[in-house]
Protein backbone atom coordinates (compact mmCIF):
# COMPACT_ATOMS: atom_id res chain seq x y z
CA UNK A 1 0.00 0.00 0.00
CA UNK A 2 1.25 3.42 -0.73
CA UNK A 3 1.70 6.38 1.67
CA UNK A 4 -1.67 8.41 0.11
CA UNK A 5 -3.84 4.85 0.03
CA UNK A 6 -3.03 4.05 3.76
CA UNK A 7 -3.97 7.62 4.99
CA UNK A 8 -7.18 8.04 2.85
CA UNK A 9 -8.72 4.79 4.38
CA UNK A 10 -7.35 6.10 7.62
CA UNK A 11 -9.33 9.80 7.45
CA UNK A 12 -12.24 7.24 5.85
CA UNK A 13 -12.14 4.64 9.34
CA UNK A 14 -11.44 8.07 11.84
CA UNK A 15 -14.78 9.33 10.02
CA UNK A 16 -16.67 6.33 10.33
CA UNK A 17 -15.36 5.62 13.91
CA UNK A 18 -16.34 9.40 15.05
CA UNK A 19 -20.01 9.33 13.54
CA UNK A 20 -20.16 5.97 14.83
CA UNK A 21 -19.32 7.11 18.95
CA UNK A 22 -21.36 9.98 17.96
CA UNK A 23 -24.18 8.42 17.11
CA UNK A 24 -23.88 5.85 19.97
CA UNK A 25 -24.49 8.80 22.14
CA UNK A 26 -27.72 10.03 20.83
CA UNK A 27 -31.06 8.71 22.35
CA UNK A 28 -33.55 6.53 19.69
CA UNK A 29 -35.90 8.70 17.75
CA UNK A 30 -38.06 6.08 17.61
CA UNK A 31 -39.77 3.48 20.20
CA UNK A 32 -38.23 0.72 18.79
CA UNK A 33 -35.67 -0.89 19.83
CA UNK A 34 -32.30 -1.67 17.85
CA UNK A 35 -33.52 1.29 15.65
CA UNK A 36 -30.63 3.88 14.50
CA UNK A 37 -29.69 6.26 11.74
CA UNK A 38 -26.39 4.42 10.68
CA UNK A 39 -24.77 7.49 9.93
CA UNK A 40 -21.18 5.50 9.73
CA UNK A 41 -22.60 3.43 6.75
CA UNK A 42 -22.30 7.01 4.85
CA UNK A 43 -18.86 6.38 4.95
CA UNK A 44 -18.49 2.89 4.09
CA UNK A 45 -20.99 3.56 1.29
CA UNK A 46 -18.83 6.59 -0.16
CA UNK A 47 -15.68 4.31 0.39
CA UNK A 48 -17.26 1.62 -1.76
CA UNK A 49 -17.32 4.45 -4.81
CA UNK A 50 -14.29 6.79 -4.11
CA UNK A 51 -11.87 4.30 -2.59
CA UNK A 52 -12.96 0.79 -4.02
CA UNK A 53 -14.27 -2.43 -2.32
CA UNK A 54 -11.06 -3.69 -0.68
CA UNK A 55 -10.45 -0.42 1.03
CA UNK A 56 -13.80 0.46 2.06
CA UNK A 57 -13.84 -3.60 3.43
CA UNK A 58 -11.37 -2.66 5.74
CA UNK A 59 -12.64 0.70 6.80
CA UNK A 60 -15.69 -1.26 7.93
CA UNK A 61 -14.14 -4.13 9.60
CA UNK A 62 -12.15 -1.64 11.67
CA UNK A 63 -15.07 1.01 12.29
CA UNK A 64 -17.21 -2.27 13.62
CA UNK A 65 -14.19 -3.73 15.89
CA UNK A 66 -13.05 -0.71 16.99
CA UNK A 67 -16.50 1.14 17.60
CA UNK A 68 -18.19 -1.26 19.41
CA UNK A 69 -14.65 -1.44 21.86
CA UNK A 70 -14.86 2.43 22.16
CA UNK A 71 -18.10 2.05 22.93
CA UNK A 72 -18.14 -0.57 25.20
CA UNK A 73 -20.88 -2.98 22.76
CA UNK A 74 -18.69 -5.78 22.73
CA UNK A 75 -21.84 -8.34 23.09
CA UNK A 76 -23.46 -6.04 19.74
CA UNK A 77 -20.34 -6.83 17.85
CA UNK A 78 -21.61 -9.83 16.30
CA UNK A 79 -24.44 -8.64 15.53
CA UNK A 80 -22.97 -5.18 14.07
CA UNK A 81 -20.09 -7.91 11.80
CA UNK A 82 -23.25 -9.98 10.49
CA UNK A 83 -25.17 -6.72 9.46
CA UNK A 84 -22.07 -4.72 8.10
CA UNK A 85 -20.85 -7.74 6.28
CA UNK A 86 -24.70 -8.67 4.69
CA UNK A 87 -24.74 -4.98 3.80
CA UNK A 88 -20.87 -4.42 2.42
CA UNK A 89 -22.07 -7.55 0.28
CA UNK A 90 -25.13 -6.20 -0.66
CA UNK A 91 -23.51 -2.63 -1.69
CA UNK A 92 -20.07 -4.61 -3.61
CA UNK A 93 -22.40 -6.70 -5.55
CA UNK A 94 -25.23 -4.20 -6.78
CA UNK A 95 -22.83 -0.76 -6.94
CA UNK A 96 -22.18 -0.98 -10.84
CA UNK A 97 -26.20 -0.93 -11.10
CA UNK A 98 -26.59 2.05 -8.83
CA UNK A 99 -24.21 5.65 -10.02
CA UNK A 100 -24.80 9.26 -9.61
CA UNK A 101 -28.00 10.20 -8.80
CA UNK A 102 -29.25 6.65 -7.56
CA UNK A 103 -26.86 6.37 -4.98
CA UNK A 104 -29.55 7.02 -2.41
CA UNK A 105 -31.70 3.52 -3.70
CA UNK A 106 -28.00 1.50 -3.14
CA UNK A 107 -28.34 3.16 0.58
CA UNK A 108 -31.90 1.88 1.25
CA UNK A 109 -31.15 -1.51 0.03
CA UNK A 110 -28.14 -1.73 1.77
CA UNK A 111 -29.53 -0.97 5.23
CA UNK A 112 -32.74 -3.25 4.48
CA UNK A 113 -29.34 -6.36 4.10
CA UNK A 114 -27.90 -4.93 7.36
CA UNK A 115 -31.55 -5.82 9.55
CA UNK A 116 -31.37 -9.09 7.63
CA UNK A 117 -28.15 -9.81 8.41
CA UNK A 118 -29.07 -8.69 11.84
CA UNK A 119 -32.02 -10.47 12.06
CA UNK A 120 -30.37 -13.49 10.38
CA UNK A 121 -27.51 -13.86 13.38
CA UNK A 122 -30.25 -13.45 16.28
CA UNK A 123 -32.23 -16.40 15.13
CA UNK A 124 -29.22 -18.17 15.19
CA UNK A 125 -27.79 -17.47 18.52
CA UNK A 126 -31.80 -17.82 19.86
CA UNK A 127 -32.34 -20.84 17.86
CA UNK A 128 -35.93 -19.45 16.75
CA UNK A 129 -37.57 -17.89 13.85
CA UNK A 130 -40.36 -15.52 15.46
CA UNK A 131 -37.70 -12.93 15.59
CA UNK A 132 -38.35 -12.75 11.52
CA UNK A 133 -41.76 -10.90 12.84
CA UNK A 134 -39.15 -8.09 14.27
CA UNK A 135 -37.22 -8.05 11.21
CA UNK A 136 -40.07 -6.93 9.03
CA UNK A 137 -40.47 -3.66 11.01
CA UNK A 138 -37.09 -3.08 11.54
CA UNK A 139 -36.63 -3.53 7.41
CA UNK A 140 -39.84 -1.25 7.34
CA UNK A 141 -37.80 1.40 9.24
CA UNK A 142 -34.17 1.10 7.40
CA UNK A 143 -36.13 1.88 4.31
CA UNK A 144 -36.23 5.45 5.85
CA UNK A 145 -32.72 5.21 7.51
CA UNK A 146 -31.32 4.11 4.43
CA UNK A 147 -32.68 6.97 2.23
CA UNK A 148 -30.99 9.51 4.55
CA UNK A 149 -27.83 7.85 4.84
CA UNK A 150 -27.84 7.06 1.01
CA UNK A 151 -28.66 10.78 -0.18
CA UNK A 152 -25.21 11.73 2.60
CA UNK A 153 -23.19 9.21 0.58
CA UNK A 154 -24.29 10.25 -2.64
CA UNK A 155 -23.79 14.17 -2.18
CA UNK A 156 -20.37 12.62 -0.32
CA UNK A 157 -19.64 10.93 -3.39
CA UNK A 158 -20.29 13.71 -5.88
CA UNK A 159 -18.12 16.47 -3.42
CA UNK A 160 -15.48 14.21 -3.51
CA UNK A 161 -15.09 13.38 -7.33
Amino acid sequence: MDTVRITRCALFACMALIIFAVESCIPPFVAVPGVKLGLANVITLSAVYILGAKDAFWILIVRIILGNIFTGQLISMIYSLAGGLMCYTATVCLKRFFAGNTIWALGVIGAICHNIGQIACACLMYRTGSLVYYGLVLCSLSCITGTFTGLCAQLMVKVMK
